[in-house]
């Protein structure tokens, strides 16, 4: 099992989030992993990506041309992104900001109003993780329970925020499943 990723989107939306979180619960799973995150000078509002791979086999190489899976939290992600994706690949975006979508009839794609699952939950700063309970849902590359496990530590710092994003992750989940 090799899976190669690439998560974009706008600079404050949790891009590298998902991918650090989805590397770290690779880890602990006992995969081999590569991060490597891709950022504007902007803090906020610029554009930012993360190609991560997770592998039952030594990573060579943590660059990515031609990902598996791509998550799309902007149109200009799909613009960038969405023409490379493998055929059989698959697509996870956010309904919400990508109106044009894709045509491509040759991978799967799940599209979701994550921004609004988001603040239905409480906060737009769970989006990122709405979005991972999709990847985990769809594809199984870790356990929910393992994803679960590593936002523990935000108990004692942020009950609150820890209580929406287990939310987020268990609707994302849901729908990765359904889709």
């Amino acid at each position: 099992m090799k899976s190669e990723m690439i998560c974009a989107g706008f600079g404050g939306q949790g891009v590298l989030t998902i991918g650090k979180f989805m590397v770290k619960a690779g880890m602990v799973e006992g995969k081999n992993v590569s991060w490597l995150p891709s950022y504007g000078p902007e803090m906020r509002g610029g554009t930012a990506n993360v190609s991560t791979v997770i592998s039952d086999k030594p990573v060579g190489s943590p660059i990515i041309s031609y990902p598996d899976i791509v998550i799309a939290l902007n149109q200009p992600s799909i613009d960038k992104f969405g023409y490379n994706i493998k055929a059989g690949g698959l697509l996870i975006y956010n309904e919400d900001m990508c109106p044009n979508g894709i045509d491509r009839d040759d991978i799967d794609i799940v599209k979701a109003p994550m921004s609004s699952i988001a603040i239905e939950i409480g906060s737009a700063r769970v989006l990122n993780m709405v979005a991972i309970g999709i990847i985990i849902g769809r594809t199984g590359l870790v356990k929910i329970e393992t994803m679960l496990d590593s936002i523990a530590p935000l108990k004692k710092k942020a009950p609150e925020l820890y209580e929406m994003n287990v939310l987020a992750i268990e609707k994302g989940f849901e729908i990765g499943k359904k889709l």
